[in-house]
């Protein structure tokens, strides 16, 4: 018996490791981007798009390395359906450093910003877990997150240019997810797109 109670505490302290990063894939939340010039955009009117989306900080070079590396893949896969989105958080954040931002770097995508309370809310970070920099968010054709390089379960390859470029690269290639027919006499409203 006390070797089934042994076994049994071993079991699941081996397993609790992986119960930190069974939250992937889960359904991409809403979630709003503020631009520089003052008006919101929703992630959502991104779908049908795989999204990569790096929440960064304006003074970290790590972040702005990473940047750098999702604009080069931006102007090598933009055209087969790829949206990068660059979210500025934390210290230092303003329209106006975002747009000076985006600017320095030549970024052929947009970049926005948002609270750090919509940040933690977007990734379901815990107040106790410790916030990595850049975070890097992998979304699917139909609004899935598929990969996240911070937090539990994080996986840091995703800030290196072979490895995002791979997992992007094999969104790309799986079927858009299917278009809602709407019925006569329903208007649809339209999204401000990025």
């Amino acid at each position: 018996m006390r070797k089934l109670i042994h076994s049994t505490i071993l079991l699941a302290l081996a397993v609790l490791p992986l119960l930190a990063t069974a939250s992937l894939p889960r359904k991409s939340p809403e979630f709003a981007i503020y631009e520089p010039g003052g008006k919101t955009a929703l992630l959502s009117s991104l779908k049908g798009k795989v999204v990569v989306i790096e929440f960064l900080f304006v003074g970290s070079q790590h972040c702005l390395r990473v940047a750098t590396t999702i604009n080069k893949l931006h102007s090598e896969l933009g055209t087969r359906g790829f949206q990068p989105v660059g979210i500025v958080f934390g210290p230092n954040t303003s329209g106006a450093n975002v747009y000076l931002l985006a600017q320095s770097l030549k970024l052929t995508y947009p970049l926005g910003y948002a609270s750090k309370d919509d940040v933690d809310s977007f990734l379901a970070r815990g107040k106790d877990e410790v916030l990595n920099i850049p975070q890097v968010v992998v979304i699917d054709r139909a609004g899935v997150i598929r990969a996240q390089s911070g937090g539990k379960g994080g996986d840091p390859t995703l800030e290196a240019e072979d490895s995002l470029r791979t997992l992007v690269d094999s969104l790309l290639k799986e079927a858009p997810p299917a278009q809602k027919k709407s019925s006569p006499g329903v208007h649809q409203s339209k999204s401000r797109t990025l």
